[in-house]
């Protein structure tokens, strides 16, 4: 029997009332994992560099604040 076949009888075996418990697990389990595109990668790694580099501007306040001074510029 499989990973799979295994998973689903003991589901099978699992009260309706603890369902929901298994559904949000299973939820985030189905999830793939991705490997970030070249774009992604490339913007990761420059704010990496940044943060090493100690470069870049830093923001430090509310979200609001932060949003608002976005909007300015």
């Amino acid at each position: 029997m499989s990973s799979r076949e295994f998973a689903k009888n003991l589901i099978d075996q699992i009260p309706e009332s603890k369902m929901v418990y298994i559904i949000a697990y299973l939820q985030g389990a189905a999830v793939p994992d991705e490997t970030p595109n070249a774009e992604t990668r490339a913007a990761m790694d420059e704010v990496d560099a940044m943060i090493a580099g100690g470069g870049g501007e830093h923001f430090e306040g509310a979200t609001a604040d932060f949003l608002a001074q976005l909007m300015e510029g």
